[in-house]
């Protein structure tokens, strides 16, 4: 799988995401990251594995003590490929603006002839 198939995989899951946003105030142990949910330490340890093999977080080796951190760089690598298609969306939603306009507009002569 290429990496940001791995990151948009690993993004996929609210638990995952939630973990990120966590990770974005400062790294954490596994015992602070799984405070907040009803599943078990394993469990929460998958999700890391997972959020390290797509490379969002990376994880400290000092013995026990492995804190996770946020990496940026994987997300920055998302953001841009989304971004590209920004354009698109914008000119989309530009499109429909007119399209609704012209149709406020054509209505708007028949609703005065029904109300003559």
């Amino acid at each position: 799988m290429d990496p940001l198939s791995k990151v948009f995989a690993a993004l996929a899951d609210p638990t995952r995401r939630t973990i990120l946003e966590r990770l974005a105030e400062g790294e954490a142990t596994v015992n602070q990251l799984a405070e907040p949910f009803a599943m078990s330490l394993q469990a929460v340890s998958k999700h890391l594995k997972v959020l390290e093999a797509a490379g969002l977080i990376g994880r400290g080796k000092d013995a026990q003590y492995r804190p996770a951190r946020l990496n940026g760089e994987q997300l920055g690598t998302a953001a841009a490929w989304l971004d590209d298609y920004r354009v698109f969306w914008e000119g989309s939603f530009d499109r429909l603006d007119a399209h609704l306009k012209n149709l406020t507009h054509a209505i708007d002569p028949l609703e005065k002839e029904k109300k003559s």
